[in-house]
């Protein structure tokens, strides 16, 4: 009962301050730590088990990785390399250097300094990844340009915590071959420890081998998992889904995720990086979906537990008793890691808003800190002294970044997006057309007229997709279409054609009445999200709008009528009737939408035209078809008889 009491609390500390938090814009991550510091230090409702909890919790990075890795085909992951490898390895290796450069001027040990710099280098996976996929920004470049650096960061866990008994030795006695005994031994029991093994570091079997026959067995369970993954787990869960049990599949899933993390624990790797690699090698399976939820339930409820856990385990005694320093020292490590993070991102060509984003998303400490600090506790290499104020520094790191990532959204990204719009490209070639937007429509319009010897002036605000269009051998410009002054640059005033295809809808329109109003000899073309667009645009000034994924859905009607038994003659003629009643539909609603709006008139016309649809496929249906190959002879708008 007292376990089920105290899941009542957290629950319903979850509960009201979660939804709260995200009402005032504040997101999840920040109402799971208020959470906790209520519960915690501010009413005393939890306490003690609050450090174990922390422990069980973190199993919610383990599953969250597996979901991230389900993402990521292996063909993705090695366009990812230059990152990994470039950005994320000089981040690690920087600043832990310039931290631990601080420590030496400040009188640590070289030791303490370098173990403080590896630490405090690390940033927290849990809430970054959370907070990104939460925003959408998981896409971005910026929030690409992160998670590399997250990954990177769980990899360098492993030759952190096996140089961490090394810092413990005295310098003199390094130059002893027995002083690297401690690296060795680091490799299996403390990475181990690092993973969140409960072990007491008793020896094993596994750790009485030598490091020879452990980087061996370590290649072994990797590459097993990898096979498995490829052979195995397809026919498993084949089996698990005849059953039609939902429950066992889910139990399945979660088998393997606890099985993976614990043959990876056992061999002195990271859980997490562990199911990593087996959401990676499964990305290509059938089953990838309906193991991302089953999981994601589960990897969501003890993520939130985990923040509740750090918010609770703030030591409020402490910090009362040195606010100024431990919050200008929690400040400052922030500052220090996003100026370092906003350089590396420079070099990497990151800019405006994802270089803000990169920067400030990873500018915490982890939630690996707290583990490696246990560590470096066990091994002797940090005194309780500077582990217990520095505990608290992370955990204040970690509860400032939701209010860093409310600063870049509603007020740095903002800008980023001006800035970005006077650095656009100067225009040095102009075309008899102009492509505002390089989005799925956009795309195949420039191709198509461009491979048709029309010279045509491109527009996009994303540098990325402008890039890979370069690749291609098709030059477009960047910067922000809407602007009046690029809008001019790209020479509509000599142009004949000005095609609208931004994602955009509301900056869609507007473009398009400046354009109309600005240029009137410019016959415009516009796509157009869904019919009441289309009245916006043709209202605005468009002369020719087409919905964007109309003629797309018409034609999967058509098969679909097919697959389903009709003659793909029957399914054309069908296909055209539907289509020329929806243009009608179109003509017909025009002046009612344009006098009134979406009123109770117009809802009664649109269900009207919707019967009438119906009552045409009837009298379709009920008519003589002609099912031979000669059906094709004749016109299929033509009428029988």
């Amino acid at each position: 009962m007292e376990l089920l009491g105290a899941a009542f609390v957290y629950l319903i500390a979850a509960v009201v301050a979660v939804p709260l938090a995200n009402r005032f814009g504040l997101g999840s991550v920040l109402g799971y730590l208020i959470a906790g510091v209520v519960i915690g230090p501010v009413l005393g409702v939890v306490g003690g088990e609050t450090v174990e909890l922390q422990h069980f919790a973190e199993f919610g990075v383990v599953m969250m990785l597996f979901l991230v890795g389900l993402e990521l085909q292996p063909s993705m992951l090695w366009r990812m390399r230059t990152q990994l490898l470039g950005l994320g390895g000089l981040q690690v290796v920087g600043t832990t250097l310039v931290i631990a450069a601080i420590c030496l001027a400040f009188g640590f040990s070289w030791q303490v300094a370098l173990a403080l710099g590896m630490i405090l280098a690390l940033s927290s996976t849990a809430i970054v990844l959370q907070s990104l996929n939460e925003k959408g920004w998981m896409g971005t470049i910026g929030g690409k340009s992160a998670f590399s650096v997250l990954l990177t960061q769980d990899i360098a866990v492993i030759p952190m915590l096996a140089l961490m008994p090394l810092l413990a030795v005295q310098v003199p006695s390094l130059l002893d071959g027995q002083a690297f005994a401690p690296f060795f031994e680091g490799i299996g029991v403390g990475i181990a420890h690092a993973a969140g093994a409960s072990s007491t570091g008793a020896p094993t079997w596994f750790d009485g081998l030598p490091g020879w026959a452990q980087g061996l067995f370590v290649l072994a369970v990797i590459v097993a998992i990898i096979v498995a993954g490829r052979t195995l787990i397809a026919p498993v869960f084949r089996f698990i889904a005849r059953s039609g049990l939902r429950e066992i599949f889910t139990a399945a899933a979660l088998m393997l995720v606890i099985g993976i993390a614990l043959s990876m624990n056992y061999v002195g790797l990271s859980p997490a990086l562990g199911t990593f690699l087996a959401g990676v090698v499964l990305s290509d399976s059938d089953y990838r979906h309906e193991l991302e939820a089953d999981i994601e339930p589960f990897k969501g409820l003890l993520l939130g537990l985990f923040f509740i856990t750090v918010g609770a385990g703030i030591d409020f005694h402490l910090l009362f008793a040195n606010p100024f320093s431990l919050i200008g020292l929690a400040l400052g490590l922030m500052v220090l890691k996003a100026v370092l993070l906003y350089a590396l991102a420079t070099g990497f060509g990151l800019r405006g808003a994802d270089r803000w984003l990169f920067s400030l998303s990873l500018a915490q400490a982890g939630e690996f800190a707290f583990v490696l600090f246990g560590f470096a506790a066990s091994s002797e290499v940090l005194e309780p002294s500077i582990i217990k104020p520095m505990t608290l520094v992370v955990a204040l790191t970690m509860m400032f970044t939701p209010l860093l990532i409310l600063l870049y959204e509603y007020v740095l990204a903002p800008r980023s997006v001006l800035l970005a719009q006077q650095e656009a490209d100067k225009i040095d070639e102009q075309g008899k057309v102009v492509v505002a937007g390089l989005g799925r429509v956009g795309q195949i319009i420039t191709r198509m007229l461009m491979t048709n010897d029309f010279k045509v002036t491109v527009l996009d605000h994303d540098p990325d997709v402008i890039e890979n269009l370069a690749k291609t051998g098709f030059r477009a410009y960047f910067g922000d279409a809407t602007r009046p002054d690029l809008l001019h640059s790209a020479g509509l005033g000599q142009a004949d054609l000005f095609i609208a295809a931004l994602d955009d809808r509301s900056k869609q329109t507007e473009m398009v009445r400046h354009v109309a109003k600005t240029y009137p000899s410019v016959t415009i073309f516009a796509r157009a999200r869904d019919r009441h667009h289309i009245y916006e645009l043709e209202k605005a000034g468009a002369h020719h709008v087409e919905r964007e994924t109309f003629e797309a859905a018409l034609l999967l009607g058509r098969n679909a009528l097919v697959s389903l038994g009709y003659h793909p003659f029957r399914a054309e003629k069908a296909g055209r009737k539907f289509r020329r009643h929806d243009f009608a539909t179109v003509n017909r609603l025009r002046d009612s939408w344009n006098e009134e709006g979406v009123t109770d008139h117009y809802i009664d016309a649109m269900r009207a035209h919707n019967e009438t649809l119906y009552d045409l496929m009837k009298e379709e249906r009920m008519e003589d078809h002609d099912m031979g190959e000669q059906g094709w002879m004749k016109d299929p708008d033509q009428k029988p008889g």
